[in-house]
């Protein structure tokens, strides 16, 4: 465990152990929003990650095409979550040459475009993607909700969990750029196993809701 990239990103299993979801809330809550707009069959899932939710929504029922820009979330998708199309792409500026009844952007896949060029283009692919009458599904965490939960910036908050006989600890801290506009976080992991700490920096949007509106 070193350099300064993702951790979770590039070892799926890691993210799957760190963040359990065996009922598959956000795939269910999807499939729900999808039946109560009647919306068909065929869906496009955008930023797809290890694939869960995608490989639920196709054994709902649905043909499931699923992007993502991690070629090893992509190769676990494939491997523990098979059924959907996954395909390698960013929602920024996929071209898949066909339309879909929806399209997800499910866990916040829209706050990783940082800027506003980012997130036009990302929602034009979107557009792009939409069969006439189409649905656009996106679950994010906005800024309105990301700012109000005080305890956020309150200090650096640690978490740990196990996988196999490793323990995993993350010390996370979290700051507003204002400027940009980006929640922006650092996080530094540790093992027990005797490699070496790993650190990274990633940033989510401030994305509110009128400004969603006026985009869409």
């Amino acid at each position: 465990m070193s350099g300064t990239g993702n951790l979770l990103t590039d070892r799926p299993e890691l993210y799957e152990e760190r963040f359990p979801d065996p009922e598959r809330l956000a795939a269910r809550w999807a499939e729900a929003t999808l039946r109560r707009y009647g919306s068909g069959p065929r869906v496009l899932d955008l930023g797809c990650g290890t694939g869960r939710d995608a490989a639920w929504l196709h054994h709902a029922g649905r043909h499931v095409t699923a992007v993502d820009t991690s070629t090893a979330m992509l190769a676990h998708a494939r491997h523990h979550h098979p059924g959907p199309d996954y395909r390698h792409a960013d929602m920024r500026d996929a071209d898949l040459g066909r339309v879909f009844d929806a399209v997800l952007c499910l866990d916040s896949a829209l706050l990783h475009c940082h800027t506003n060029p980012e997130l036009a283009a990302a929602l034009a692919v979107c557009a792009r993607h939409l069969a006439p009458g189409g649905l656009l599904v996106a679950e994010l965490r906005n800024g309105a909700f990301l700012l109000g939960d005080g305890s956020l910036l309150d200090g650096p908050a640690t978490a740990t969990f196990r996988r196999g006989p490793t323990t995993y600890t993350s010390r996370t801290t979290l700051h507003i750029d204002h400027g940009a506009q980006l929640l922006r976080r650092h996080r530094a992991w540790t093992a027990d196993d005797g490699s070496p700490p790993h650190e990274e920096h990633t940033a989510w949007r401030l994305l509110f809701p009128q400004e969603l509106r006026y985009f869409l």
